[in-house]
Order: C-alpha cells, then sequence, then structure tokens
C-alpha cells in the first residue's frame, strides 16, 4: 500500500544469525532453506522509509567523531565520510543495519566487543557500520546489494575488491574469522602436522602442490583463494608427502581438494581460474546432502539451497529398519541425475519439523520425495518405497508427474462476509468465477494483516448485497501462490481482479472508504461482466505483463 505502512515478510537467514529481509528475491530464494534449518520461520519486519520519520534516530557520529568516542570502536558511516574512509583502508568490514532490526541489535555488543578486540590487532582492523535504512544513505545499501539486516561486507584495497562476511555472529568467533580473512588468502603448509590441524575432519579445504611458489600456475591458484577466501580455507605446500590423503609421491602442480564425505580428496590439474573454481565447486557439492541434528553437516546445507539446481529432498526416519536401503536406492538416482540439473538431500524426519511446515507435510506420509523448482512449482511423492525412488524420479524427469499444490482442506462452510481461499480454490473462486475479487495474502503471525482484517470485513460486509464483488482472503503460509501471477513480498499483500480478468495490486490506503474507492474505480460492471463470460477464461497473465506495478505495503 502507499508509502507510510508496511508489511511483515518471513524472517530468513544464513550461518548463525538471520536477516531482517527487504528483497523478495532473496526470500524466495531462502525461505525454504531456512525453515528447514531452524525448524521455524520467525518474523521480522521491513519498514519503508517514511517509517523512519517517525521515529526518533541517535544521532550521526561521524568516523573521526566515533574514533574519539570513549569505549566505542565501531566507526559510523555515511554518505558523507563512507568512501573518503574506505580509501584509506585496505581491510575494513562494514555492517549495513537497521535501526529496527532485532538482528542488529543482537549482533550489536558482539559487533563492537569485536571492534575493541581488532583495534589492537598489529595491524588493527577496522570495523565500521552504516545505518541503510536512512534515506541519505539508501545509495550506499543499493551500490552494496544490501538486500536484508544485517548485511556485513569485507571491503579490500580501499573498496575495489568487496566479499561477503559469511562468519559468526559472536565476538570471539568474529576476532578469529576476521584475523584470518585479512591475513594472506593461501597457508603454506610446511609440515604434516601443519596440513593435519590444517584441514581438520569437517570440512571442506583446497591445497595447492607447487614445485616452487611462483609462475603462472601458481598465481592463478592464489586469485582463485583470493576470490573464495570467504567460503574456503586454501593452503599450499611444496610436499605432498606433508598431505595426509593422496599421492604423496606428486611434485605438483596439482590442487587437491579435502572434504568430509565422498570420496575424502580429489585431484585437479586444470589450472585456469575459470576451471579450477568449477572443480571447487563441483567437488565441494555432496553426491547427496545429509540434514539432521549434527551442525557440521549445515554449510553444506546451505550449500544444497544455494545451488540454482532443481532440489530434491527425501524425508525419512533415520533409525527405521528400511532407512539404509532408501538411502542406498536415492543415491543411485543421484549419481545418475545430478548432472542434469537436480541437486539432492535427506533428511531426518526428527530434525526437518521446519521443512514439514513450510511444505505442509505430514509425518504420516514419510518416507518422501518432494522436489522444489526455484519457481516455486513442487513434485511429491508420500509413502515411497526404496524400489519406488529410480521409477519416480525418471517419470519426474521424463515430465509425466503433476506438480503437488500445497493447499489447506477446502472450507465445508465460507459463509463470513470475507470468503476464504486456499490453494485447490484459488483458481474457482479468483479466475473462474466471473467476480469481481479482492484477494488478500495474510499471514496468521502477522501484525499488519491483523489490523486490516476488521477493515476488509467492513468491506465485505458493504458489498454482501452485490453478487458482483468477493472480498477474499488466503493464508500465504498454509497455500501455495502462483508467483507467475502474484507477486507477493511480504503481508498484507492485496490483489484486485476485475470480472474480465484485469490484474492488479492495491497500493492505497488502509481505510474501508479507500478499498471501496479502489474496488469501484477498477470493477467491472454488469454489462462488462456480460460482455467478459463470453470471453474463454484463463490463468493470468505473467506478473511481469501486468500493468501495474509492485510497491511495498
Amino acid at each position: 500500500m502507499r508509502s507510510g505502512h508496511v508489511r511483515e515478510s518471513a524472517n530468513v537467514g544464513t550461518r548463525d544469525l538471520p536477516y531482517c529481509i527487504k528483497s523478495r528475491k532473496y526470500l524466495r530464494n531462502n525461505w525454504a532453506r531456512q525453515a528447514i534449518m531452524e525448524g521455524r520461520v520467525s518474523v521480522c519486519f521491513f519498514f519503508v522509509f517514511a517509517l523512519s520519520l517517525l521515529v526518533s534516530l541517535p544521532s550521526q557520529i561521524s568516523a573521526e567523531e566515533s574514533a574519539e568516542t570513549k569505549d566505542v570502536f565501531v566507526l559510523t558511516l555515511d554518505h558523507s565520510n563512507f568512501h573518503d574512509t574506505i580509501n584509506k583502508h585496505d581491510f575494513i568490514v562494514v555492517e549495513f543495519y537497521a535501526p529496527w532490526c532485532g538482528h542488529c541489535k543482537k549482533l550489536a555488543p558482539e559487533y563492537e566487543k569485536a571492534a575493541s578486540i581488532l583495534s589492537k590487532q598489529d595491524p588493527p582492523i577496522v570495523l565500521a557500520k552504516v545505518d541503510a535504512n536512512e534515506e541519505k544513505n539508501k545509495e550506499l545499501a543499493s551500490e552494496y546489494d544490501v538486500s536484508g539486516y544485517p548485511t556485513i561486507k569485507i571491503l579490500r584495497n580501499g573498496g575495489k575488491n568487496v566479499q561477503e562476511y559469511k562468519g559468526p555472529r559472536e565476538a570471539d568467533g568474529i576476532v578469529e574469522y576476521l584475523k584470518k580473512q585479512s591475513g594472506p588468502a593461501s597457508t603454506e603448509i610446511k609440515s604434516a602436522d601443519e596440513a593435519t590441524a590444517f584441514i581438520g575432519e569437517n570440512k571442506v579445504v583446497i591445497i595447492g602442490v607447487f614445485p616452487k611458489f611462483s609462475g603462472e600456475d601458481f598465481d592463478n591458484f592464489t586469485a582463485l583463494a583470493e576470490k573464495l577466501r570467504s567460503d574456503y580455507d586454501f593452503g599450499h605446500t611444496l610436499n605432498a608427502k606433508h598431505l595426509p590423503r593422496g599421492e604423496s609421491s606428486v611434485a605438483g602442480p596439482v590442487v587437491r581438494l579435502f572434504k568430509p564425505f565422498d570420496e575424502l580428496f580429489v585431484d585437479s590439474k586444470d589450472f585456469h581460474v575459470e576451471g579450477l573454481e568449477k572443480f571447487v565447486e563441483e567437488s565441494s557439492t555432496p553426491v547427496v546432502t545429509i540434514f539432521n541434528n549434527d551442525p557440521t553437516n549445515h554449510p553444506f546445507v546451505v550449500k544444497f539451497f544455494n545451488s540454482p539446481n532443481a532440489k530434491a529432498m527425501m524425508f525419512i526416519n533415520f533409525t527405521d529398519e528400511g532407512a539404509e536401503s532408501l538411502k542406498s536406492k536415492y543415491r543411485e538416482a543421484a549419481e545418475l541425475y545430478r548432472q542434469q540439473g537436480v541437486s539432492f538431500l535427506v533428511g531426518d524426519v526428527g530434525s526437518s519439523q521446519g521443512a514439514f511446515q513450510y511444505f505442509g507435510l505430514k509425518e504420516e506420509q514419510v518416507p518422501l520425495i518432494i522436489i522444489q523448482h526455484n519457481d516455486g512449482k513442487k513434485f511429491f511423492k508420500p509413502n515411497l518405497e526404496a524400489d519406488d525412488i529410480p521409477t519416480w524420479l525418471k517419470a519426474y524427469k521424463e515430465g509425466t508427474i503433476a506438480p503437488f499444490v500445497k493447499s489447506e482442506p477446502i472450507p465445508e462452510t465460507n459463509d463470513e462476509p470475507v470468503k476464504v481461499v486456499v490453494g485447490e480454490s484459488l483458481q474457482e473462486i479468483v479466475f473462474n468465477s466471473g467476480k469481481n475479487v479482492l484477494l488478500e495474502f495474510y499471514a496468521p503471525w502477522c501484525g499488519h494483516c491483523k489490523q486490516l482484517a476488521p477493515i476488509l470485513d467492513e468491506v465485505a460486509i458493504s458489498y454482501q448485497s452485490d453478487a458482483d464483488v468477493i472480498i477474499a482472503k488466503l493464508d500465504a503460509t498454509a497455500n501455495d501462490i502462483p508467483s507467475d501471477t502474484f507477486d507477493v513480498q511480504g503481508y498484507p499483500t492485496v490483489y484486485f481482479r476485475s470480472a474480465s480478468g484485469k490484474l492488479s495490486q492495491y497500493d492505497g490506503g488502509r481505510t474501508k472508504e479507500d478499498i471501496i474507492e479502489f474496488i469501484e474505480k477498477n470493477r467491472d460492471k454488469p454489462a462488462q461482466q456480460e460482455q467478459a463470460k463470453d470471453k474463454p477464461t484463463q490463468q493470468e497473465q505473467p506478473k511481469d505483463e501486468q500493468e501495474n506495478g509492485k510497491d511495498e505495503l
């Protein structure tokens, strides 16, 4: 709705701390991941810029003033001093935050404590912050692709090199991560003990073996290490005998990737940067990602959900008698299809309540497979046997499996002023009824939806004697929404479909009078509806072809 109103969006995050989201693109790509990994969907708010006019914010402190303030080590930057400050540093860390963001408030004391510790390093490591919600700083937020809060960036070489911060969110972890990030991108390995300690047991590590630390191959390796240093640990050595696994007589150059799954290590001799990067990304992905309560698996779950592939997820009880047979058949299928645009995950039911909530699944449907495409389309096979897996996946790849639609049951009675729409009745009530329909997408936990509810009731009562107008609502957390038609970035989102099929998003005020005025302006009159009935009914055009823009509510 118009500026000054707000919408709530489901909270999404990565690593240890979720983000307050302001970008639906990020939300659409990551909501399932967070729901599965956290076992819940929590709430955060994205307030539009007008709200900042209503909140008293602390006055800005310049970078110079901040350094002189007692016990304050985090520099406060804004549009006036940001680039000048960044240009002075070979390495600086910047947090983009919003004053209202609960996760930012949780991070603040840890970030300040880390800044205090790192200020004593030689050379010091500088931590800074920018209020990205303030209007004058929004160009900075856009420049650095800030889509949620807090977003932390590592800026090197006067800001010429920008990387995402992917470390912990508590002070000691921040310190250790940034000390490593501020050093060389690749660490020299000089002994077997150093190699064993560096490689560890639960992470992906890339080590280059070279006859000498110079030349094009070594330069390309270090360039890749610099590019991917926030995702992986890189090392280099003159002696393959130091390494715990793999051929020890190789003199190099060779790149050896160590991993805690599948074949445990793999070598490559392709030293083109693009080839090296492809090797690392492909080799660091498990054939089948494991999701259970073991936190060492979670980085690979994050990688699974960040993949552009379709995502096949099998949920079983890991302790059941037939679990190993299911896993074996599933892995065979993964080996067959993983190069055909599908990534595979197997999850333990006991750890996957978030997934069941998100997808609308029931434990009595286990063992089950669900496949989700990036456009939101899903395919579902409940109560499967091990021998069903290859047959069903083959049918899926051949396109003979119908998509699965998450839906609440169709209400037995639907006689309240505001009609209830579910996934299975969306087509009938909204697209095929021949009526003018105002449809609210809401979430049960959304405070703004609760405020809007009595207003929509009043609107619906006003139209009770008008059979050509329907006021309706759909719980967007319990029912699938066709994403090629409706762009639901947060809650509440309200759309209007005229009887003739014209679709527009409502962006007006939240009063009974405003909504009725909008309906009357956009509805089809009875004569127009008669003409519309003569036209064949079809699904609405994709949202990017609709006439009206999509403003934040």
